[in-house]
């Protein structure tokens, strides 16, 4: 298998967990459709190690951000962002998608390739002025990832940063989140090894 990733924020754990983890990830042709290598987490949420280990690296991340609450999008953000709460010992808000969630919520809307969508976040549940770490699984057009952003700022908090454990180089999600600090713990190459 050709190694298109680079670890960004491992740099806390000896080098062989970092290529455990990066080992843990499994890249799926053509799904979900013809041409596209689907990178999927599954293995990794599935050990213990692995989880712990990359667990800690966005609690590296939030500590050096200055955090207050953990925040993340549905659906692989909750699985990633709620340990990373728990062991910082700070709340977590999950943004669903819409409807989701008991009025009132506060919403916000982004584009998608073929339509729209819309995040959400149930009034009240985020203290006005709050430090925000946002964690999801990948960054690839930032599109979500933006309207999240978006989300906290509308509703009183300070988006302290947004960690993604794989960034999509060649899509260009960054570029979508400027004036923000963005981390990423791993970096896909889509052009090498695909």
């Amino acid at each position: 298998m050709a190694d298109d990733m680079t670890d960004v924020a491992l740099s806390g754990l000896v080098p062989e967990r970092a290529t455990r983890i990066r080992d843990l990830i499994a890249d799926v042709p053509d799904f979900p459709s013809p041409g596209i290598l689907f990178k999927d987490i599954t293995p990794l949420l599935a050990d213990a190690e692995g989880l712990a280990d990359v667990v800690e690296a966005f609690t590296r991340l939030a500590l050096a951000d200055g955090v207050d609450v953990v925040a993340g999008m549905e659906a692989r953000g909750f699985l990633l962002g709620a340990p990373v709460a728990h062991a910082l010992g700070l709340g977590f808000l999950p943004l669903r998608k819409a409807g989701k969630l008991p009025p009132p919520t506060h919403s916000v809307s982004y584009d998608l390739e073929y339509g729209s969508a819309s995040i959400e976040l149930r009034s009240g549940t985020l203290t006005p002025g709050a430090r925000v770490l946002i964690i999801d699984d990948v960054l690839a057009t930032g599109g979500t990832a933006a309207a999240a952003a978006q989300l906290v700022e509308k509703c009183g908090g300070v988006v302290a940063g947004l960690a993604f454990l794989l960034e999509l180089e060649a899509l260009h999600g960054r570029d979508k989140l400027k004036g923000h600090n963005v981390d990423t713990l791993l970096r896909v190459d889509t052009t090498s090894g695909e």
